[in-house]
């Protein structure tokens, strides 16, 4: 199942925004943010928090099937590539039309979300983030439930521009069995529909 289409084959609560603040002031907030970072040349403290605080509002905007507030947080570099959490291939480039993004609006609505960031890396011109989507919404036919997700970005710096190079998200924030994880290695269920992943995420809580 391919929602995000590429150009060729192919919540609610927001993290502080920081105006004007002191170095070791955004060093602070930037270990309150992310919990551990691992690395933050004295360049990239402001961008890093500002990452973050964009990637939360991100979210909360794709779930809320605002596809225009999310399309212009923060733009996709042309070489994106996504991992999507219903498997399959990667897919390369992003189509933002107009008609792809009220496609996209028109299967996830009336949701939200926050940020969990797990680690940061900050060098020279990159930034990762990983971290836990904690976030619900109605997803397709399906009505509103838990579709949190775990999810590893990577920005990549043009000029003075963060653009989004690389997103890897799976729904497992809940631990599967040996069996299960077994099965899916082996081409079974690699493709299962949304009822099967909505009741997984569904036991999951969302805190």
């Amino acid at each position: 199942m391919s929602l995000f289409k590429s150009k060729t084959a192919r919540g609610d609560k927001s993290v502080q925004e920081v105006a004007t603040v002191s170095r070791r002031a955004v060093l602070a907030m930037a270990v309150a943010a992310t919990g551990r970072v691992a690395h933050a040349a004295p360049a990239s403290d402001a961008a890093l928090l500002d990452i973050i605080r964009r990637t939360e509002q991100q979210a909360a905007a794709f779930m809320a099937g605002d596809m225009t507030r999310w399309a212009s947080l923060i733009r996709l570099d042309d070489d994106f590539t996504l991992m999507q959490p219903f498997g399959g291939s990667a897919s390369h480039g992003f189509d933002d039309s107009p008609k792809h993004l009220a496609e996209l609006a028109r299967f996830f609505r009336n949701g939200g979300g926050t940020l969990e960031v797990e680690k940061s890396y900050v060098s020279g011109d990159l930034i990762v983030l990983v971290m836990i989507e904690r976030q619900h919404g109605e997803v397709g036919s399906l009505p509103d439930q838990n579709w949190s997700l775990r999810v590893t970005q990577v920005y990549r710096r043009h000029g003075s521009e963060w653009l989004l190079a690389h997103r890897h998200a799976d729904p497992l924030v809940g631990k599967i069995s040996l069996e299960q994880a077994a099965a899916l290695a082996r081409g079974e269920d690699v493709r299962p529909d949304l009822k099967t992943i909505a009741s997984a995420l569904a036991a999951t809580p969302l805190s």
